[in-house]
C-alpha cells in the first residue's frame, strides 16, 4: 500500500526524474552484472521512511536492500536533488497560486534525537535528553521557505537571521514591505535591531502577555510544525540520522511534499487537468 497518494508520488517523482543525471548502461561482457536497481525504486523506500520512520534495514526487501536506499539517498545528496525539489515545488505553487510574502512566520520547533549527531544537543523539554531543533521560516499561507537546524538546547533568537535569510538563499525577491510575526521568545532589543536593519517590520508578542494563538499570524507556522512533526513524517519527529546533511535533506523532501499537497488542495477548485483527483486533497 502506497504511504502517500498517487496525486503526490506521481508529479514528485516526475520532477526528481528530470532532475536526476543521466547515466550510461554499461553491459557486462560476460552478462552476470548486477543490473542496478531503478531509482524509483529507490525513491519509494526514501518516501516510506520519511513517512513512516525506522531505519533503512527496516524497509528493506528482495527489491532493494538498505545499503542500496542509503546509497542512492548520499548520491542524490550530493546533487542537491531534495533541496531542488523543494525549490521547484514552491516556484510551482508561486507561478498557480502566489506565495503570500509580505507575511512571514518564524518559530522553532523541538524533535527528539536519540542517538545524537551533529545538530543536536540537550532538550530542555524532554528531561535533557538529545533532541534536534528546527527554526522554520514560512510565508503567510504556511508553507514551508527555509530552515535551520540546531542543537536543541539553542534559543530562537540566535537562529533569527540566518533563518530569515534563507529567503534571499531560496531566490525569492521579497516585497519591499514585510512583516515578520514572532512569539514571545523573540520579544528583545537584538530581535528588534536585526529587523530594522534588515528593512522588515515586526509585530512581537509582549513577555508575560498571553495573546491567543487565533488572534494573531503566528497559527500558520504552529500548523506548519504539526504538519513535519506530528502529522506523516516520523522521520522528522525521531531523527535518527547522525548527519547534517541528511538530517537537512529529510526536511527539504517533505516540505516538498507539503507544497505539493497544498498546491493540489487549493488547485483542486479553480483548475481541471488530466490526472486531477477525484476528491479534494
Amino acid at each position: 500500500m502506497p504511504v502517500l497518494p498517487s496525486s503526490i508520488t506521481d508529479p514528485l517523482w516526475d520532477q526528481c526524474q528530470a532532475l536526476l543525471p543521466k547515466r550510461a548502461v554499461a553491459a557486462h561482457p560476460l552478462g552476470c552484472h548486477r543490473p542496478r536497481i531503478p531509482d524509483r525504486f529507490v525513491f519509494d523506500k526514501l518516501l516510506a521512511r520519511l513517512v513512516l520512520g525506522g531505519t533503512y534495514q527496516q524497509h528493506a526487501d528482495h527489491t532493494c536492500s538498505a545499503t542500496t536506499v542509503s546509497a542512492r539517498q548520499d548520491e542524490w545528496i550530493a546533487n542537491d536533488l531534495f533541496e531542488r525539489l523543494h525549490r521547484l515545488a514552491l516556484k510551482a505553487y508561486d507561478e498557480a497560486i502566489g506565495l503570500d510574502l509580505e507575511n512571514l512566520v518564524v518559530d522553532g520547533c523541538i524533535a527528539k534525537a536519540a542517538g545524537g549527531g551533529q545538530n543536536t544537543g540537550r532538550s530542555p523539554v524532554d528531561r535533557g535528553k538529545s533532541g534536534l531543533k528546527r527554526s522554520v521560516l514560512v510565508d503567510g499561507g504556511g508553507l514551508p521557505l527555509g530552515w535551520v537546524l540546531a542543537g536543541a538546547n539553542r534559543d530562537d533568537s540566535p537562529l533569527l537571521r540566518p533563518t530569515l535569510e534563507a529567503l534571499r538563499l531560496f531566490g525569492f525577491h521579497p516585497p519591499p514591505s514585510i512583516t515578520v510575526h514572532l512569539d514571545a521568545g523573540y520579544d528583545s532589543q537584538p530581535t528588534r535591531a536585526l529587523l530594522e536593519e534588515l528593512g522588515c517590520a515586526g509585530r512581537i508578542n509582549p513577555r508575560g502577555q498571553f495573546v491567543p494563538i487565533n488572534h494573531t499570524h503566528r497559527w500558520m507556522i504552529e500548523r506548519t510544525s504539526s504538519w513535519h512533526n506530528n502529522r506523516g513524517f516520523k522521520a522528522l519527529a525521531i531523527v535518527t540520522d547522525r548527519r547534517a546533511v541528511a538530517q537537512d535533506a529529510w526536511v527539504a523532501l517533505a516540505s516538498a511534499v507539503i507544497v505539493i499537497r497544498r498546491l493540489l488542495r487549493r488547485a483542486w477548485t479553480a483548475c481541471r487537468w488530466d490526472a486531477r483527483p477525484a476528491r479534494r486533497p
